[in-house]
């Protein structure tokens, strides 16, 4: 895999009889809006509400469906990540803050506040 590949919850789902949307999807939307170049290095996928999430469960295995989720690119250093998780060989992250803080690292962005 050559580009980092992120999992996102589209905006307008239909949940518990009612339209829908992630907060924290919601969050990485607008930090993709303020730096639109991170767009163009990522391989966006936008995922039903439904469980199993088969396109992510593909990569991280059965029960592993979280959105947002970041799957990192091959080779890409982890050591001085937090949040990083491994499963079936890939590495990732499941939370937006983790993912902010991830691209603050790799693209120089502002990191978000309130984050260590």
């Amino acid at each position: 895999m050559s580009k980092d590949i992120l999992f996102l919850l589209a905006p307008g789902f239909e949940d518990n009889d009612r339209r829908e949307f992630c907060p924290e999807c919601a969050e990485l939307w607008g930090v993709l809006s303020y730096f639109p170049a991170i767009k163009e290095a990522l391989d966006i996928q936008y995922v039903d509400i439904e469980h199993p999430r088969a396109p992510i469960c593909a990569f991280l295995g059965d029960g592993k469906w979280n959105a947002p989720t970041l799957i990192l690119a091959d080779g890409v250093e982890t050591s001085n990540l937090s949040g990083v998780r491994v499963d079936r060989g890939k590495s990732h992250l499941g939370s937006a803050r983790d993912i902010a803080k991830y691209f603050a690292q790799k693209y120089g962005t502002p990191m978000p506040r309130g984050s260590r």
